[in-house]
Formats: structure tokens, sequence, C-alpha cells
């Protein structure tokens, strides 16, 4: 899928989409609960409201930058908690290139956050090394988020990503450390977004009077957009991540901005009651 902001397009690459098995992320948002929100039917629910969930990547092009935002899972990785997302073998490097976007004419590679499935394509395993998958790339990491993880990596889990998506960039010399408010170039800028993790960021895309607003994990799902105080098992900071959602999107409710989530598709941020809603696009 493909939109505009001005000069900006944005070309969306899904490596996995998933229906209902997302409970663990967001356990309040039962189907009978979602089934109340009948907005969210068809686009980002089912009739039977199991929630539709995607895990993708962004390429954004303005006149001067090929940017990747946000790199998915990757193939071969390992020590994951999630048992589908090990040892995967997918076409997601081919589909691009057959797209127009091969590996090497990235380059700029962008992290919202460095969960698991935002960096896992930021490597791939050649002879046995985890090497940079864009080889001209600037790989951007927010450098509080990057400290963050760096130094509370304990868990085996979070070792295995650090060490095999983050670290061997870093260690390449392709890393980037940046402020949460950093300007990237004259259309892309970054929006602190802390909650979900500590040095979390958003995306703000500007372009020729026009507006777009890449969340990355503010929201998993539009269904927070209703119930703000419904936050994700994974989130660092719950409560912050409950402030950081009514702040974001009451700054761009009723506004033209497009707006692209993390694991959720298209559409325009609408103020409803005391919160907001999702209208999406297509």
């Amino acid at each position: 899928m493909q939109w505009k902001v001005g000069k900006v397009r944005i070309t969306k690459f899904v490596e996995m989409e998933t229906v209902g098995s997302t409970r663990f992320i967001l356990p309040a948002a039962t189907g009978t609960e979602i089934q109340k929100l009948p907005w969210l039917i068809p686009h980002f629910a089912t009739e039977e409201g199991r929630l539709k969930m995607s895990i993708h990547s962004l390429v954004v092009e303005t006149p001067s930058r090929r940017i990747v935002v946000d790199t998915g899972l990757g193939n071969d990785k390992q020590g994951r908690n999630v048992p589908t997302w090990n040892n995967r073998s997918t076409p997601f490097l081919e589909t691009m290139t057959a797209a127009g976007f091969p590996p090497e004419s990235v380059d700029t590679v962008l992290c919202t956050h460095l969960h698991v499935d935002h960096v896992g394509w930021n490597t791939r395993l050649v002879d046995g090394r985890w090497v940079p998958t864009f080889p001209k790339a600037r790989y951007f990491f927010g450098k509080s988020e990057y400290e963050y993880w760096r130094d509370h990596s304990a868990e085996p889990d979070k070792q295995a990503v650090f060490g095999d998506s983050v670290q061997p960039i870093v260690d390449a010399g392709r890393a980037d450390l940046i402020a949460s408010d950093h300007r990237l170039c004259e259309e892309i800028s970054m929006i602190s977004t802390p909650g979900h993790s500590p040095g979390h960021m958003s995306v703000l895309i500007q372009s020729e009077g026009e507006q777009g607003l890449l969340t990355g994990d503010v929201a998993h799902h539009p269904c927070q957009m209703a119930h703000l105080n419904w936050s994700s098992t994974a989130d660092s900071d719950q409560a912050q991540s409950a402030a950081t959602r009514a702040a974001l999107f009451g700054r761009f409710a009723d506004t033209p901005t497009l707006v692209i989530g993390g694991h959720y598709s298209a559409g325009h941020i609408k103020r409803d009651g005391d919160a907001f809603r999702f209208v999406a696009l297509g």
C-alpha cells in the first residue's frame, strides 16, 4: 500500500499479519468490548471482535532521502519468546527489491524504538555473522532508547534481540544516536512519545502544507484510541503510555493528518466524546 504527504511517498511492506492472536498484548480488548466499537469493523477487527494487526515496515521517500522506518522481525533470528518469530525464512527483502527498493538503495533506517518486532531486518545473517541489511544506510536510534536497552537487556530474549539486531549496527559504525526530538531532514522530524518504551519516538512528516504521523507503538491498535487507558502488556510504563496517547491523539485529532500505526494501517483521528476514533483510509 502507498500514500503521499506532499512530496513524500510512503510505502508499506507487510511481514506478518495476525487476527485475534493479540490478547496477550491488549488483555482488555475482549471480543465483547471490541464489538462495542463498530467503527473498528471491518478494517481493524472482525465481526466477532477479533483484532487485526500486522508487523510491517514503512519506506518513506523524501526528495533527498529513502528511509526505512522500523524493520520488523527479520529472518534467521533465534531466542525470541514467540515461537513463530524464530528461524523465519521469508522473501521480505525480495518483495522490497521487486517493488523498486533494493537494500542498497536505502540511505536511512529509522527505528521508533528497539523492540524485537521493530529491529529484526536491521541485520541479516551472512556466513554466520550479523551484518547491516542496508549496507549504505545510516541507522538512527534514539539515544536514550539505545542506552536503556544496552543497560537493561538482562533477560535472554532481550539479550538476543540487542545482540543480533542492534549492537552489530553500532559495531559496524553505521549507527547515529539521536535526541527524541531530532529533525532528520526538511520533511522528517521526531516527536518524543515515551511509555511503550523509555525512549520511544514517533515520526512527523511535513511537506507542501500536508502532514503525516507514523505513531510507532504509541498504540498497538486503534481500539486504544477509544480506550486510552488500555495499555499494552509490553509497555514499560503503562501510565505514561496512556498519557502519551491522550496527548498525541489530541494534537492530531480532527486534522487532515495521515496517521499510520506501527501495527495498523492508515487513517485519520477524530474526537469522540472524551476519547477518539479512527477513520480508515481504503
